[in-house]
């Protein structure tokens, strides 16, 4: 199966000149979603992991299945004032501005191995403001896994130093 065609160009979205790529038709395919998944387990098959932690909030969509895959639990990213417990907090900076993920102060147990999981890598600051928020909270980065890398982008070279896969790659 060709997950690519199931991926849609939205042209001038969110802005004039970017083109992004919706995974709604992924989302909506039963075959495609579950392939997406079950290649995102075989990618990261070898690595040890206790948790998965995915990044609000299409990192939720492929996170959760791919924790009960690996039959692990799983922790959510979120925008601030999400979470009802005591969280933590990591500012990162976009391309215009900043913004901010929380988790849980015990959403992630001392020297767990925790994945963390996005639909896309583009520029990889929000995911290596999710590495840096696991860490902050005793967790050890497991690796990234993504649905979709915009290699075009650099991503990557933000997380040069974590194992890292993707199922699909546009460079």
């Amino acid at each position: 199966m060709n997950l690519a065609d199931y991926l849609r160009d939205v042209p001038d979205f969110p802005k004039p000149g970017i083109v992004f790529k919706d995974i709604s038709p992924l989302l909506a395919d039963p075959a495609a979603f579950a392939h997406a998944v079950d290649r995102m387990a075989e990618l990261v098959g070898g690595w040890q992991v206790d948790r998965i932690a995915g990044i609000e909030s299409r990192g939720f969509l492929f996170g959760t299945p791919l924790a009960m895959q690996l039959g692990v639990g799983f922790t959510p990213l979120r925008k601030p004032g999400k979470l009802p417990a005591e969280t933590t907090a990591v500012e990162y900076g976009l391309e215009y501005g900043t913004d901010t993920l929380e988790i849980h102060t015990d959403g992630v147990a001392v020297d767990e191995h925790v994945l963390i999981v996005d639909d896309v890598l583009a520029t990889g600051g929000t995911a290596a403001a999710a590495c840096e928020l696991v860490e902050v909270v005793g967790g050890r980065v497991a690796g990234c896994v993504f649905l979709l890398e915009l290699g075009f982008l650099a991503g990557r070279a933000k997380l040069a130093d974590r194992a890292l896969a993707s199922v699909m790659r546009i460079d």
